[in-house]
């Protein structure tokens, strides 16, 4: 038995403290409970086991890839086990605590800025991509264009939330960057039953919700804001459109606030993209009138961000006070 082994079959927990109608449930996968603390786990483990199938990944080889820090720690976690060297390339906004486990973990951390532009040589995904090229032997997982980053969510994400719930789901919630997530789960929920909701969150300053409405990027929407691990400047191909029913757009705010409600309400420490998957899982139960089920995820912990979501002197160093955050929480 390995490390690997115990990726998948997450808990899925009844959030029971949020002002939603009465005969709407809602339903969270808690994937921080997976051994790399994220459900980034899940798609490295599939896409490195192909490699090693494939021949593409050979003992002693270097891993590279981009990340916001989850999909590194799942790399740095499997290529310690497994003899791999590893180069990770992030924005400069990811938090110090995610930066400081994967250095622990044996990675390589090469940080770029979160202000260089795509494709600008700064970039944090031009610089894998080079880092790459540059380096003899080396596999790059390519998490934003690689088909099999959806494909592992529709072959363990999306059935085990089937299996716990079966019919009685009604809708899919959650935020993307690379798009698997809510790409392959929604693809295999809506095989099962075609009528299931599939809903995007996306973070104002990214593209995807101003794409989906209109089939335009706009570079000058692109703008800074803190929750990382959702959102992008530019499109990935693993995100599947044809599969997403609608787009909502959240702030900082809207996540945070929720974050601070799952941690006091109900127990949950979790990070910013989980504030904002249950935020926008509200958002779609207000909308309803009859008995529904609507199910999201907890990428991962809270752990990763005691820094910044949790640290009351950077929430209001950064524009977030009580006052602001409070606000919020009411209408939750």
């Amino acid at each position: 038995m390995n490390i690997q082994s115990s990726i998948g079959t997450t808990p899925l927990v009844e959030l029971r403290t949020f002002d939603i109608p009465a005969d709407v449930r809602i339903f969270a996968k808690v994937e921080f409970m997976n051994p790399g603390g994220s459900i980034k786990d899940r798609i490295v483990s599939y896409i490195l086991a192909d490699a090693e199938n494939r021949g593409l990944l050979k003992p002693g080889a270097t891993i590279v890839e981009n990340t916001s820090g989850n999909t590194g720690a799942a790399i740095a976690m499997i290529a310690a086990t497994r003899g791999y060297r590893a180069i990770l390339t992030m924005p400069d906004k990811v938090s110090k605590e995610k930066q400081d486990a994967l250095r622990a973990m044996g990675a390589e951390v090469i940080v770029c800025p979160t202000s260089a532009a795509p494709g600008s040589a700064k970039h944090y995904v031009t610089c894998a991509r080079r880092i790459h090229s540059e380096t003899p032997g080396s596999f790059m997982l390519n998490q934003y264009d690689n088909p099999l980053n959806a494909e592992a969510h529709f072959r363990s994400t999306g059935p085990e939330i089937w299996d716990a719930l079966g019919p009685s789901v009604t809708a899919f919630v959650a935020s993307g960057s690379t798009g698997g997530t809510i790409s392959g789960t929604s693809r295999f929920l809506k095989l099962k039953n075609p009528s299931v909701r599939s809903v995007l969150l996306d973070p104002a300053g990214s593209i995807y919700h101003r794409y989906f409405r209109d089939g335009v990027v706009d570079p000058s929407q692109v703008a800074p804001y803190f929750v990382e691990g959702a959102g992008e400047d530019h499109l990935a191909e693993c995100m599947d459109f044809s599969a997403i029913d609608d787009v909502i757009q959240f702030t900082d705010a809207d996540a945070f606030a929720t974050c601070q409600h799952l941690a006091k309400r109900e127990g949950l420490m979790c990070g910013g993209t989980s504030g904002a998957n249950v935020w926008g899982a509200v958002q779609v139960a207000r909308s309803l009138a009859e008995p529904a089920t609507i199910v999201t995820v907890l990428p991962d912990s809270g752990n990763k961000y005691i820094s910044k979501i949790y640290n009351p002197d950077w929430l209001r160093q950064n524009g977030f006070g009580s006052d602001e955050l409070r606000t919020l929480e009411p209408n939750l």
